[in-house]
C-alpha cells in the first residue's frame, strides 16, 4: 500500500512539473463566415499558452507573435480592399484554427431594444418586418452575429452566440431588420460584403449599454453613478434592466478589440420619462464605446423614436416621448453622428412599427453621406431659427435638401407629395397673464395654420393667438398627420422653440 501511494505521489509530482498545455483559442468573434473590415487594420486576437509563438495567416498576408505572460496575443492585418470571395483565417500555435468563408466588407454594431432586436420574422407575427423575397432569399452578402441575452456586473472577454451566419435560406429571420435593410442599402451602393454585429435586449434601459468608465465622464451622470454604487454596497438589489453596464460588459465588451466602421442603435423608450435628460446618457455611452474602440470618433447613428399611442386633438397634450426625441436631437452635436427621423413611419396600437425598411435606408443615408463621401442630403430638415413678427411665427429650417413639401408616406412606398396642402401638426403658444410676478411662465398651446414659403421657411399662425411667443411642431407622442418633408422625402425633425 505504501508503495502504491508513493508511486501515486512521484506520478502527480511528475505531472505537476509538466506545463499543462492551453491551445490556441479566440472568442465567438472569429468563427465560420466571418466578415473583417475593409480599409484598416484589422485586430486578430486570442489565448495561448504565456510565450508560444502564434502565426495569423489570412489571404497573401501571415503576421506573428508571441503570446504574453498572461497567455494573451494579438496581430493586425494589413488594411484590405473589399473582396466577397470568401477565404480561411488560419491561426496557428501547438494546433490550428481555421474559419472558413471569412470576406473583408463593413463591420457595423446594430445596438438597441426591441425595436432594434426585432428581427425579419417580427418573432413569428403574420405581419413581417421585410417581403417574402428577403425572408427567403440570398442576401448572403450580409453575414450577422447575434449575442444571447446575458448581464454581467463585471466585464467579459467572451460571449455566447452561434457565431457568423450568412443571411440565406431563411436563416436571416432572426437577423435585425433595421441592420438587415441598413446592410441591403450598403451593399447597394458600394458593393461589398456587410458584416452586422447583433447585439441589443429587448426592453433594455440605455443604462446597461453604458459601460462603467462612462458614467463618471459626463458630470451629470456622476450622482447617479455614486448612488448606485453605494445602493450595491449596501446590498440593494437592482433589476436586471436597470443594471448599469451590465448587457455591455457581457454582450458587448467582448467586441471591443474587433474592428468596426460604426454603429448604429435604435433605443429609448425605455427612457421615456426622462426626457430632455437622455441626452447626457446617449452622450456618455457614445463617447465611451468610443473610447474603449480607440477608434476616433466612429461614426454613431441612431433612430429617433417612431410614433406610438392614440394621438391628441389637443396641442398641450405631449406625453413624454417628445422630449426624449429632442435629447436625441440634441446628440447631433457630437462629432461624427446622425439620427433617422421616422416620425411618420409609426403605428398607433403597436410600439414596434414593422416599416424597418425606412429606418434601415435612413441611417444608410448618413453612412453614405458621412463615411462613403456620396452626394445624399442624410439630415431631416432641422428647425434653425424663428422670428415673431405681426402674430406669426417665421420658422427657417437647415437640411432642406431641394426645399420643402408636404407629403403622405405609406409604408415602405415613396413619398408622394401633396401640392396645396397646408402643413399638419404645427403649433403656438401664447403667454397666459400672471397673478403676480414670482409665478413662473405659462404658455397656452393651440394648433395653428402653416403654410410653407420659399424653400425653406414655414409661417406659422393662429386667428386666436395674437401674439404667439413660441412654436412647436410634432410635439406629441403620436403626432399624427404631421407631413413636412424635404422633397428628398426625410420627415422634419420635430421641435420645440420654449425651452
Amino acid at each position: 500500500m505504501k508503495r502504491a501511494l508513493s508511486f501515486l505521489l512521484s506520478a502527480l509530482a511528475l505531472l505537476a512539473a509538466v506545463p499543462i498545455r492551453a491551445d490556441v483559442a479566440t472568442t465567438k468573434t472569429f468563427t465560420d463566415n466571418a466578415v473583417l473590415q475593409r480599409d484598416m487594420a484589422v485586430r486578430i486576437w486570442g489565448t495561448a499558452d504565456a510565450g508560444e509563438k502564434v502565426v495569423v495567416s489570412f489571404a497573401d498576408q501571415k503576421k506573428e507573435t508571441t503570446a504574453d505572460s498572461d497567455g494573451g496575443w494579438s496581430v493586425f492585418l494589413d488594411p484590405m480592399p473589399a473582396c466577397g470571395e470568401g477565404k480561411d483565417l488560419v491561426i496557428s500555435g501547438k494546433n490550428t484554427l481555421i474559419f472558413h468563408n471569412v470576406v473583408v466588407g463593413e463591420v457595423w454594431i446594430c445596438g438597441g431594444q426591441s425595436n432594434m432586436e426585432m428581427p425579419l420574422n417580427s418573432w413569428g407575427q403574420p405581419r413581417l418586418a421585410c417581403t417574402e423575397e428577403e425572408i427567403s432569399g440570398d442576401y448572403s452578402f450580409i453575414r450577422y452575429n447575434r449575442a444571447e441575452h446575458v448581464i454581467s456586473d463585471e466585464p467579459r472577454d467572451e460571449f455566447n452566440s452561434a457565431g457568423w451566419l450568412l443571411c440565406k435560406d431563411g436563416i436571416q429571420k432572426n437577423c435585425t431588420a433595421a441592420g438587415f435593410h441598413f446592410a441591403v442599402r450598403l451593399h447597394k451602393e458600394l458593393g461589398c460584403p456587410v458584416g452586422l454585429i447583433d447585439s441589443n435586449w429587448g426592453g433594455s434601459n440605455i443604462n446597461s449599454w453604458i459601460p462603467a468608465t462612462g458614467w463618471k465622464k459626463v458630470p451629470e451622470l456622476i450622482p447617479i453613478r455614486d448612488q448606485y454604487e453605494a445602493e450595491l454596497s449596501a446590498g440593494k438589489k437592482v433589476e436586471d434592466w436597470a443594471r448599469q453596464a451590465g448587457m455591455f460588459n457581457a454582450m458587448l465588451n467582448p467586441w471591443v478589440p474587433y474592428t468596426i466602421r460604426g454603429a448604429i442603435w435604435y433605443q429609448g423608450e425605455s427612457n421615456a420619462a426622462e426626457q430632455e435628460f437622455y441626452f447626457f446618457k446617449q452622450k456618455a455611452m457614445i463617447e465611451e464605446w468610443r473610447h474603449l474602440w480607440g477608434e476616433g470618433d466612429f461614426p454613431f447613428y441612431w433612430v429617433q423614436l417612431a410614433p406610438f399611442t392614440h394621438p391628441s386633438i389637443r396641442a398641450d397634450v405631449t406625453g413624454d416621448w417628445p422630449g426624449l426625441r429632442d435629447g436625441q436631437t440634441k446628440c447631433l452635436e457630437l462629432p461624427n453622428t446622425g439620427q433617422a427621423v421616422i416620425i411618420d413611419v409609426g403605428e398607433t396600437l403597436d410600439i414596434h412599427p414593422r416599416d424597418k425598411f425606412d429606418v434601415g435606408n435612413r441611417l444608410a443615408l448618413w453612412a453614405l453621406a458621412g463615411v462613403f463621401g456620396k452626394d445624399v442630403e442624410p439630415q431631416s430638415p432641422t428647425f434653425e431659427s424663428v422670428k415673431f413678427e405681426n402674430g406669426k411665427a417665421i420658422v427657417k429650417f437647415s437640411h432642406v435638401g431641394s426645399g420643402l413639401i408636404t407629403g403622405v408616406k405609406n409604408g415602405r412606398e415613396s413619398l408622394v407629395e401633396t401640392p396645396g396642402t397646408a402643413p399638419l401638426r404645427f403649433a403656438v403658444g401664447e403667454l397666459l397673464p400672471k397673478n403676480n410676478e414670482k409665478d413662473p411662465d405659462k404658455l397656452a398651446w393651440i394648433f395653428a395654420d402653416a403654410e410653407i414659403v420659399g424653400s425653406d421657411t414655414v409661417v406659422v399662425s393662429s386667428p386666436y393667438v395674437k401674439n404667439p411667443s413660441a412654436v412647436r411642431y410634432a410635439w406629441q407622442m403620436n403626432p399624427e398627420g404631421c407631413n413636412l418633408y424635404s422633397r428628398e422625402g426625410l420627415p422634419a425633425t420635430p421641435f420645440r422653440t420654449d425651452k
